[in-house]
C-alpha cells in the first residue's frame, strides 16, 4: 500500500495531483461521477464518449469547473477505436497512464 506523501494528502482528502487517468464512458452515470472526483482531486483526466454532443457539453461543464479533462470520440468495443483511444493517450499524457477505469458497453457492473 502506498504512504500518503507517495499519493498526496490535502486537507484530509486524497490527492491525485500529478497523476493521470482514462475513464472510458465517462460523459454520464458512473463514469462521469468517476471522472469528476479524480479530476476534482487534481488527476488530469482523459475520457471518451460514443456520442460527439454529450462530450462536448461535459468537457465544457468540466473546463468551467476548472478541471483537466479532455476527452475524444470512441466506441471502446471497435477495436480500431480502443487502439487509436490508447495512442492519443500515451501522446497526451507522455506514456504515463495511473489509473484506469473501463467499463465495456453492455457490460454489467
Amino acid at each position: 500500500m502506498a504512504a500518503a506523501d507517495d499519493i498526496g494528502a490535502s486537507a484530509g482528502r486524497w490527492s491525485l495531483h500529478g497523476r493521470t487517468a482514462l475513464v472510458t464512458g465517462g460523459t454520464r452515470g458512473i463514469g462521469r461521477a468517476v471522472v469528476e472526483e479524480l479530476a476534482a482531486l487534481g488527476a488530469a483526466v482523459h475520457t471518451c464518449s460514443r456520442k460527439e454532443a454529450e462530450l462536448g457539453e461535459r468537457l465544457k461543464e468540466w473546463e468551467a469547473k476548472g478541471f483537466r479533462v479532455t476527452g475524444s470520440v470512441c466506441d471502446v468495443s471497435v477495436r480500431d477505436q480502443r487502439e487509436l483511444l490508447l495512442r492519443d493517450v500515451a501522446d497526451r499524457f507522455a506514456g504515463k497512464l495511473d489509473i484506469l477505469v473501463y467499463k465495456q458497453r453492455g457490460q454489467k457492473p
